[in-house]
């Protein structure tokens, strides 16, 4: 990929962070695989891990777990991919997060706060379906 600028690359992270959002996870990854380095953030801090937990795209998840994403980057307001998954009620996405070995303790609320809130605490245990 060739040097690009500050703006380029703003420009390029609102771009991912809109596919992980919307879980067009072969466009989405194809900006990985070209360069855009995994765990870059918004302006919001949310890496596009982080949106495609959050909103349930598992396929987009797995692809960025596959590539080295980081599972614990933590966006601004400090919360975590996996306490967000908890919160949104998404079991698949908390499984794959822990299995990469998700830090259950960082973020606010953490994720074994998060469980407890809503009912999860189930799911991380380590023998949880």
């Amino acid at each position: 990929m060739p040097k690009l600028n500050r703006e380029d690359v703003e420009k390029l992270t609102a771009m991912a962070i809109d596919l992980a959002r919307n879980g067009q996870t072969t466009e989405l990854l194809e900006y990985f695989d070209h360069g855009l380095p995994l765990n870059v953030q918004d302006a919001g801090g949310n890496t596009a891990l982080m949106m495609a937990a959050y909103h349930g795209h598992g396929d987009a998840v797995r692809g960025l777990i596959e590539r080295g994403a980081d599972v614990d980057v933590r966006n601004g307001r400090d919360q975590s991919p996996i306490a967000g998954a908890i919160f949104k009620g998404e079991d698949e996405i908390v499984r794959m997060l822990l299995a990469a070995g998700a830090d259950l303790d960082a973020g606010t609320p953490p994720a074994r706060l998060a469980a407890e809130m809503f009912g999860k605490k189930h799911l991380l245990a380590p023998d949880a379906d």
